[in-house]
């Protein structure tokens, strides 16, 4: 474990969540102002960065849930998948295609949502294959 201060411990404890949060924001509020799913992708390893330093890797990878390639392959399949819709509806490879359903916040579902959350979580995965190879090392 990081030999590092009670207070950046304690800080830690409190931000890392607030930067999860911060990170969805960002990544819902890409697809009609400045963010999305690559800054969103950031902000969220940037939270797991002072994550690692403050606990360890081992809490880290406790605290993920899942593998950093899993991450990487959920994200990665969503950005074909929502190519792929519009190819089943006859239109080119990644033209935007709108759904009928309506979610409270956020408005109409669409492709480009389901791009940039693919976006957000392979970001996030190798990022964090980077940052926890560094920090093993």
């Amino acid at each position: 474990m990081a030999m590092f201060s009670l207070l950046f411990r304690t800080a830690t404890r409190f931000l890392f969540p607030l930067m999860i949060v911060f990170s969805i924001f960002v990544l819902f509020r890409g697809h009609n102002a400045p963010g999305g799913g690559f800054i969103g992708g950031l902000v969220g390893a940037a939270g797991f960065a002072l994550y690692i330093i403050a606990k360890g890797t081992e809490q880290a990878r406790a605290a993920m849930r899942m593998s950093r390639r899993l991450y990487m392959a959920i994200g990665l399949s969503l950005m074909l998948g929502s190519g792929l819709i519009s190819l089943f509806m006859g239109q080119s490879f990644l033209t935007t295609q709108w759904f009928s359903i309506q979610i409270p916040v956020l408005g109409k579902l669409g492709t480009p949502g389901i791009f940039d959350t693919g976006v957000y979580l392979a970001v996030i995965g190798v990022t964090l294959i980077i940052l926890i190879s560094l920090a093993e090392d």
